[in-house]
């Protein structure tokens, strides 16, 4: 599955958690929920699109996920900047 730019930022809690990705390097997937403020299967259903998609990564300590975003992404960066003139 792959989905276009569109559809990948059709989902609001989507775009929440690429915003925050942007703004930092790693961040807890608990951290996420409670930043969307969206429920912890709505935040694992859209990273799992988004990990698909590759946008972003993921590293397991014991327990805990740490999600980033994959920078090096040709999408990953065709988001970031429609961020950007969004933002503007």
């Amino acid at each position: 599955m792959c989905l276009d730019l569109e559809k990948l930022i059709s989902s609001s809690c989507r775009r929440k958690i690429i915003k925050f990705l942007w703004k930092t390097n790693y961040i807890n997937v608990m951290e996420l929920v409670l930043k969307t403020n969206s429920t912890y299967n709505q935040v694992n259903a859209n990273l799992l699109i988004l990990s698909q998609e590759g946008i972003i990564e993921e590293k397991r300590y014991g327990r805990v996920r740490m999600i980033k975003l994959n920078r090096e992404n040709p999408k990953t960066l065709l988001l970031l900047q429609a961020f950007k003139i969004l933002n503007t």
